[in-house]
């Protein structure tokens, strides 16, 4: 008991509060149930035996015991051990074993005629005494309560066989229902997701194709109408880069109202062929090298999707963050590292007879500083574009690394190994 000064005890729930007593029961192993099941019966047989006809061997203990002994397959062959038990009750008076094997008789074998049948023997044997000619056809009292006794233990072992057999069937129903139902949720779930995609496209395209159509009409206005040079080659390439845009947009859309089925692409995706093409119109001083084995071997095509993503994604950031800086975009197939493979004299692995040459792929994209005199453009970032781009490459069993260097540029670089993990859409 606390004093005057002590504290009141922190409700349930509290932080502080102590865990609750566990009120569950562990569950038995699944095979001490099973073997406790087929042994408990047989003892309490055996036990029965001796309890009634004593420890002297005789023809009624030797019955007894073998039908005892018959439960050990009593779920193997039901009907055969009901049969086998019967001398035990109709010559040694015993209970357990065949009350037991009319029980399992009607939980694994549930045919009327076989009940009916197994009942009745079972109710002659209980009433019938051994030997026969100890039956007094006179003594009705008698008779009929060992008549009511034996429909008693007849059929009381087929009601609760049934029972148990009707209550695992509504357990293993009930799992079904369950199961039908969590799909059942799933599919709804899918279907309220497949909305929201077709909601969200619709949105996309109201808000975003419009501007940029405006976007490509202003653009191609003034191509016409410009007179200088490279007023015009600017408004080309804007209007080129709005058509894209929109090329890339409507491919989105589709994705969304595609609901995450296998579709067919709605447009060619870029792979790394583009990459000039990307770099011309980035309007960035960029430096493109690449070596002989990456032009040469043809990569999956989600790691070429995956590559030119990573390279789109680091001009942009270049020319939010670092504008005027010169940019070098490197993409090389360095060759598969294996342990304990042999080595030429300039360390690189040699290749075994007729072995094929598999090489993964390697994306660097390394910016110096930005120019001093160069106005940031004052574009719009969310913070997600090097996080969405390391899980796309950590899905295709890649890795991407992205940090400052030490002359005050930036770096990014991203491995792909020879076969990705995966080849969906990235």
């Amino acid at each position: 008991m606390g004093g005057p000064g002590a504290s009141p005890a922190p409700p349930p729930g509290h932080p502080s509060s102590p865990p609750p007593a566990r009120t569950a029961r562990r569950r038995l192993p699944r095979w001490a149930v099973r073997w406790g099941s087929l042994i408990v019966p047989v003892l309490l047989a055996v036990a029965d035996a001796l309890l009634v006809n004593g420890v002297t061997l005789g023809l009624e203990l030797n019955v007894s015991l073998v039908a005892a002994a018959a439960l050990l397959v009593r779920r193997r062959l039901p009907a055969l051990v009901f049969l086998v038990t019967l001398p035990g009750i109709l010559i040694g008076y015993v209970w357990f074993a065949p009350m037991i094997a009319l029980y399992t008789v009607a939980r694994c074998r549930p045919d009327r005629w076989l009940l009916w049948i197994s009942a009745l023997l079972l109710a002659a044997a209980h009433f019938i005494p051994w030997p026969v000619s100890d039956f007094e056809p006179t003594a009705y009292r008698e008779n009929t309560l060992t008549l009511i006794d034996a429909c008693v233990t007849s059929v009381g072992p087929i009601a609760l066989g049934l029972l148990v057999r009707t209550r695992g069937e509504l357990a293993a129903r009930i799992e079904d229902l369950t199961r039908s139902r969590r799909h059942a949720d799933e599919l709804i779930a899918e279907q309220v997701l497949a909305t929201e995609r077709a909601r969200l496209a619709r949105e996309m395209h109201d808000v975003v194709a419009h501007q940029v159509s405006l976007i490509s009409l202003q653009a191609g206005a003034v191509q016409i109408s410009a007179e200088d040079a490279k007023a015009r080659e600017g408004a080309r390439t804007i209007r080129e880069l709005s058509v894209r845009t929109l090329d890339e947009l409507r491919h989105m859309v589709g994705i969304l109202r595609a609901a995450g089925g296998d579709h067919e692409e709605l447009t060619p995706q870029p792979r790394l062929a583009d990459l000039p093409r990307l770099i011309e119109l980035s309007a960035l001083d960029v430096r493109y090298e690449t070596d002989g084995a990456a032009r040469r071997q043809g990569h999956p095509e989600a790691v070429e999707r995956a590559a030119f993503r990573i390279v789109q994604e680091a001009l942009t950031n270049v020319r939010k963050h670092a504008p005027g800086a010169r940019v070098t975009v490197r993409v090389d197939a360095p060759e598969a590292e294996e342990p304990g493979a042999p080595e030429t004299p300039g360390g690189a692995r040699r290749r075994a007879p007729g072995e094929e040459e598999t090489r993964g792929l390697r994306i660097e994209v390394r910016n110096g500083p930005p120019d001093a005199s160069a106005v940031a453009p004052g574009l719009p970032s969310g913070g997600h574009g090097l996080v969405g781009l390391r899980e796309r490459a950590q899905l295709l069993g890649g890795t991407l690394e992205a940090g400052p260097t030490e002359e005050g540029g930036f770096v990014v670089r991203a491995d792909f190994p020879t076969t990705p993990r995966a080849t969906g859409p990235s």
